[in-house]
């Protein structure tokens, strides 16, 4: 069913929508509720261009975190340089709300503004990959990999919005409508050794460097670390501390080189009203200074809220809130800056849907203190083409450190099946015993969230996308 305000009270809702809904109407001692019964103009406006900001502002400071080192190491690597990572993120990532822990990541950020990248894909015979691209305002523009152009070898040529040279022969052009480009590829590996040092291989035999370097040996240049930037606390909480003139002065610099769409002229347009205008910088006396603490806080939690009041753009389902309206986004811009904020780096639906579960009834919420099961009857297991993965998260989504260093539950780790054919996982904190330990996914003492992933959906039933499979729920023990 399609969850609406009106739906609450049949429905539930979740957790962290309700919190952030309840909390941006409690702001009345902070004047902000009584900025909307007066309906003050200018704050509205603010609170608009904030949401449509949220993606490139976002984007732009976890771009600054990934990059800040002189060489690769890790999940970072310096602008133009590949982060190969080798085994699967821990509980100490946090550079990414909602980490995947299924595929080994080979990433990269790019400025494609003053010349293209050239990106060479070796041969992935018949093992899943997919290789997004996204926009400095989270849009992907093009998404190469087994879906969509197969295993075999290729070359692309990825290039800014103003470029209009001469595609060398052999090579794809994917044109990015910003400077800021984000090669968020993933690859599928079962997590053995012996698969590791194939997907290694494979991840070697990758290649990017500017396209004025094609043909030659080229070697990345060092990073220069910048030590003001905050390597440790979550992007979304850097970004969420902003005030309101730092944040609009950044998205105003952003904007000089990842220009809005033309479709959102009629939005830019009314932001002028704040001295926001794309091109140019930030008009800092038009921006109210009783706006500088007020329009960040209330604006997130519009953001947060739109998981209840969605307009049709989230389904909730035995529990779960998930969405079909993911990757591209045209002119809704809550949605957009929602699945930033909860799940950066967000595929196309048709390569992969992200249910996400926050409580298992509406009275109670997800904690370590309870067991739960989740099953999946015979041969209902999610239809994917690609692979399926139920992830542990903590309050904030990020992993959930426990003994077993298992994050996620899925084919991949090898549950047993139950003798009828079905497939129970036990989410608790403590393990259930051996003779069930294979279908465990760890909790934490506290609150926690559920998310399954579904990559590569099936688009014919039964399959999540028409509605004709439904997401078993989570119950209590």
């Amino acid at each position: 069913m399609k969850l609406t305000r009106r739906a609450l009270g049949l429905a539930g809702i979740s957790a962290l929508a309700l919190t952030a809904a309840g909390r941006s109407l409690a702001q009345s001692s902070d004047g902000l509720f009584s900025d909307i019964i007066e309906g003050t103009e200018d704050f509205g406006i603010a609170s608009d261009a904030y949401i449509f900001g949220y993606p490139l502002v976002t984007m732009e400071m976890t771009r600054r975190i990934m990059t800040n080192v002189a060489a690769a190491e890790g999940s970072h690597a310096p602008m133009g340089t590949l982060i190969r990572m080798r085994q699967y993120p821990d509980a100490s990532f946090t550079d990414i709300t909602a980490p995947n822990a299924d595929t080994l990541y080979t990433t990269a950020w790019l400025d494609v503004g003053d010349e293209p990248w050239v990106l060479d894909q070796p041969d992935m015979g018949d093992r899943y990959f997919l290789l997004p691209l996204l926009s400095g305002w989270t849009e992907v523009f093009q998404v190469p990999g087994s879906r969509t152009t197969g295993g075999a070898a290729r070359t692309f040529l990825i290039t800014g919005p103003g470029w209009t040279g001469t595609i060398p022969d052999g090579m794809t052009e994917l044109k990015s409508p910003t400077a800021m480009v984000w090669l968020l590829g993933r690859i599928y590996c079962t997590g053995t050794p012996e698969d590791y040092d194939a997907v290694h291989k494979l991840q070697d035999a990758f290649k990017l460097q500017p396209l004025s370097t094609w043909g030659q040996d080229y070697t990345p240049p060092a990073g220069t670390v910048d030590p003001s930037i905050d390597m440790k606390t979550p992007t979304r909480d850097q970004v969420n501390a902003l005030s309101a003139s730092d944040y609009f002065s950044l998205l105003a610099d952003l904007m000089k080189r990842n220009p809005p769409s033309g479709a959102d002229k009629p939005a830019v347009d009314r932001f002028a009203a704040i001295g926001l205008l794309p091109g140019q910088d930030l008009d800092k006396p038009k921006l109210k200074p009783d706006f500088e603490s007020r329009v960040a806080p209330f604006a997130f939690h519009r953001i947060m809220a739109h998981l209840v009041d969605s307009d049709g753009n989230m389904t909730h389902e035995n529990g779960w809130l998930f969405t079909t309206k993911a990757g591209t986004y045209g002119t809704n811009y809550t949605q957009r800056a929602l699945i930033t904020a909860i799940g950066l780096g967000a595929n196309l639906p048709q390569d992969a849907i992200y249910p996400l579960s926050q409580r298992p009834n509406l009275l109670e919420e997800y904690s370590g203190e309870h067991k739960y099961t989740m099953v999946f009857p015979k041969g209902q297991t999610p239809p994917v083409q690609g692979f399926w993965s139920l992830t542990m998260y903590n309050e904030q989504m990020f992993f959930v450190a426990n003994p077993i260093n298992r994050y996620s539950m899925s084919i991949r780790t090898n549950p047993v099946m139950g003798e009828d054919g079905s497939l129970t996982i036990y989410i608790q904190k403590d393990s259930p015993g051996q003779e069930k330990e294979a279908n465990w996914l760890p909790a934490p003492e506290g609150k926690f969230h559920l998310m399954l992933r579904l990559y590569w959906p099936d688009d014919k039933a039964p399959s999540i996308i028409d509605g004709s499979w439904k997401i078993p729920e989570v119950k209590k023990s």
